[in-house]
């Protein structure tokens, strides 16, 4: 009977990636819609997600490069593991964010009854939440008036309200109380809501306000204690500007997390080659622990943000950083005990990665994976969005579940997808080869994009998550497998940020800023329509092209002695195939 063993060795590992991704996960799939809540446009969010990748794209092969010349490949790791909790745990505190009531501009009707209006500035969902739950309750805000003009105000402040203080002159006073408010008592007329102030609670005396002559004043501010009462007065009527301190500080703290979030993929998976040895093919077994932690605590997380946001228009995003903070802090702990020895390098990085360069194969495994990293970038930033585009139009309730339906969503996608298909990515790249698996995934994005098309009813977005597996599963496996099997000896983690780099930098930075600008001018459905199109287009060229590469291989395969050492006449194949034709030319070279 055979006994299952854990390599130790792994082990943690396979707890990086899975509380690394998990740690993330609670964050990353929420970022464009919590720049959406702060009122950013999408083109303003698209072009922030535009220069996230470039500088992760600099970042990677630059701390990737550092990592494999002074050998700190651990040291790096540690240090960029720990800045990404910390980082992206004070987005948390973007100025605007606050949960605490906010004041609001509001007129004061005074007469038999008194009132504080607002007008043409109320959320259809909140109101409806408002008008809803306006039950037999009584809410305390705080109403304060720079100035009351007239003798009027003073007047009826004086004999009406009995404030002695408004008796003594006819000059402008401020005015400034709590008021009780029953909400039962909240009524629309128009674009006006009135909420009637039964008690006006001074520091020595309560009042019934009421004035002989109707009169009002404005502009008043007031600040209520209740959420849904909050949500209806402070809605935006602009979206925010690029340019305000909300902006800048949410932007600078997003950029410098995704820049040590990418460092530390970058590296780690360099780690993970390391500690594989002679079997890089087993590297979809590690990552897929990074698909379990990413699927279980992104449900998690969308269900506690919609919990903690029940009573609210706008969503309590705050639980995901705590969780963020807490499961990185957990993975730090964890990410000690790996063992890294890393003990060859190349004699010259940028002469091997020139060579490599210098191949017509590499350079066309490249341009392709900047056009399936255009196509991610559609999906990780903005897809979210659609479906929060969608479930409005269904109606208001519809709001109330669309962070669970998210968290699904991503659960879907590494579950459903990523795992089973990261399992088998092994088997496929020996089966079909690099050529045909990469097809496969553009034929997968094209058809992915033509369902997203078609959706109504946003829960239907489940399954075609499934998809996901082929599209980010079977692609991630080919990329950074095939990246590790034609690096140069000393060169992996600068390769592995230079394929990375290629990926998120040019081809997610470029998806994002075109679908940030297309979702604007003509919506997502549209939008996921012409990617749709663009991809199909892609997959026909990208079959077509492969006659010619192999009749342009055919009679090049005659490879200097000096270039066969660090394996740069690799094929246009799969990586096993690759590294079979190298082996073929070590024997032949070893028998001359």
């Amino acid at each position: 009977m055979t006994k299952f063993k854990v390599n130790s060795l792994l082990l943690p590992m396979k707890a990086h990636y899975f509380l690394f991704n998990g740690g993330t996960a609670p964050v990353v799939p929420f970022m464009s819609t919590f720049a959406k809540q702060l009122g950013f446009s999408s083109v303003v969010v698209g072009t922030l997600y535009t220069v996230l990748p470039v500088a992760g794209m600099i970042a990677k092969p630059l701390f990737g490069g550092l990592a494999d010349r002074l050998k700190w490949h651990k040291k790096f790791f540690m240090t960029f593991l720990a800045l990404t909790g910390i980082l992206f745990f004070l987005i948390n505190f973007t100025p605007g964010t606050e949960l605490a009531p906010r004041e609001s501009g509001i007129d004061l009707d005074c007469g038999a009854e008194t009132f504080f209006k607002t007008c043409n500035q109320t959320d259809d969902c909140a109101l409806t939440r408002l008008l809803a739950n306006t039950g037999n309750k009584t809410i305390r805000c705080q109403i304060d008036c720079p100035t009351v003009s007239g003798n009027e105000w003073n007047t009826e402040l004086c004999e009406s309200w009995g404030l002695s203080q408004y008796c003594k002159s006819a000059a402008d006073h401020s005015l400034s109380f709590e008021a009780s408010v029953p909400t039962i008592h909240t009524i629309q007329v128009k674009d006006c809501l009135y909420f009637r102030v039964k008690t006006a609670i001074f520091e020595e005396k309560s009042v019934v306000p009421y004035c002989n002559k109707a009169i009002s004043t404005s502009p008043c501010r007031v600040t209520c204690k209740e959420p849904v009462v909050n949500d209806v007065l402070n809605v935006r009527t602009e979206e925010a500007s690029a340019t305000s301190w909300s902006f800048i500080y949410f932007a600078v703290l997003m950029l410098t997390a995704w820049v040590s979030m990418a460092v530390v993929t970058s590296i780690g998976d360099a780690i993970c080659f390391d500690l594989l040895g002679s079997k890089p093919e087993n590297y979809g077994k590690q990552r897929v622990w990074g698909s379990i932690g990413w699927g279980v605590f992104s449900v998690l997380a969308g269900f506690l943000v919609d919990e903690f946001s029940k009573g609210r228009t706008e969503k309590n995003y705050s639980v995901v950083f705590y969780m963020t903070l807490v499961i990185i802090a957990l993975d730090f702990l964890v990410s000690t005990r790996l063992k890294v020895s890393h003990t060859q390098m190349s004699a010259s990085i940028v002469r091997d990665i020139g060579r490599l360069l210098s191949r017509p194969e590499i350079n066309i495994f490249l341009i392709w994976c900047i056009a399936v990293g255009m196509c991610t970038a559609l999906i990780w930033n903005f897809l979210f969005w659609f479906l929060e585009d969608l479930a409005a139009a269904q109606g208001c309730s519809s709001l109330e579940w669309i962070k669970t339906l998210q968290g699904l969503v991503m659960g879907i996608q590494c579950f459903g997808g990523e795992l089973p298909f990261f399992f088998i990515s092994s088997w496929v790249l020996k089966t079909i080869g690099h050529i045909h698996a990469m097809s496969m995934v553009l034929f997968g994005l094209s058809l992915r994009f033509f369902l997203y098309y078609w959706l109504v009813n946003p829960w239907w977005v489940l399954p075609i998550e499934l998809l996901n597996g082929v599209t980010f599963g079977i692609f991630y496996a080919t990329m950074t497998s095939y990246a590790s099997k034609v690096a140069p000896p000393g060169t992996e983690a600068t390769i592995q940020g230079l394929v990375g780099a290629v990926f998120e930098g040019i081809g997610v930075s470029m998806g994002s800023l075109i679908g940030g600008i297309l979702f604007n001018d003509i919506g997502g459905a549209n939008t996921f329509l012409a990617y749709s199109i663009a991809t199909f287009v892609l997959c026909c060229l990208h079959v077509a092209v492969q006659p010619l590469m192999r009749r342009s291989n055919a009679g090049d395969w005659q490879p200097q002695e000096e270039v066969k050492e660090y394996a740069l006449t690799a094929m246009y194949a799969s990586p096993q195939d690759a590294i079979q034709m190298l082996e073929e030319q070590q024997d032949e070279l070893t028998a001359r």
